[in-house]
């Protein structure tokens, strides 16, 4: 198996003592997680963020083998990890994807949603620009993984975006991530206290 392709980084986790385990999602091929030599060095560390767009050059000598992965880094999502509200946002997006979308099973509708999403959490002046757009990534995960969804509200109600974020994540932790919440919904649950935070300051 030889594949390369742009991806978005959607997780990265160490292995042994300076390799990462990656997992990256392309258009034409799906989840792929990969051995990343070096993951965990100098070099490396500023490719390996969330929401990052890569250029994933995969190999393995076998489909069931753990293919080796080299990753160039094409857009950095690393200005924004330093501010709270987008930080959050990143990770639940990405960690969401990461833990729900099966591996090599392609995702065309979702790949072509997530990016855009992050561009819109990284560049929209504040959180009701890109809050809606959340709000229907979810739903289109629900969709893709064969759970219907009523998503959808309105773009000018942020007490409506929040509600509806709310009834969402209820129904994705019992759906989408009922066998695996593990920290995947503590990421959604410091957003939405983050997200709920704009309204009493408001």
């Amino acid at each position: 198996m030889h594949l390369r392709a742009p991806a978005i980084l959607c997780a990265s986790r160490p292995h042994g003592e300076t390799a990462a385990i990656a997992r990256v999602l392309t258009r034409k091929y799906g989840m792929v997680a990969g051995y990343v030599a070096g993951g965990r060095g100098r070099g490396l560390r500023p490719v390996l963020i969330p929401g990052n767009a890569v250029a994933a050059d995969i190999a393995a000598r076998a489909a069931s083998q753990l293919p080796f992965m080299k990753l160039e880094l094409l857009q950095s999502r690393a200005p924004w990890m330093t501010e709270p509200l987008p930080a959050a946002a990143i990770q639940w997006a990405t960690a969401l994807t990461a833990s729900c979308l099966p591996e090599r099973n392609p995702y065309p509708a979702v790949h072509d949603a997530l990016g855009p999403l992050l561009d819109a959490i990284c560049h929209a002046p504040s959180a009701p620009g890109w809050a809606v757009a959340l709000l229907r990534y979810e739903t289109l995960l629900l969709r893709e993984m064969g759970y219907g969804a009523a998503g959808g509200t309105d773009a000018q109600d942020w007490d409506a975006t929040l509600a509806a974020l709310e009834a969402q994540g209820r129904t994705i932790a019992t759906r989408l991530l009922a066998e695996r919440r593990g920290d995947v919904m503590a990421a959604r649950a410091l957003l939405m206290a983050r997200l709920t935070r704009i309204t009493g300051e408001s």
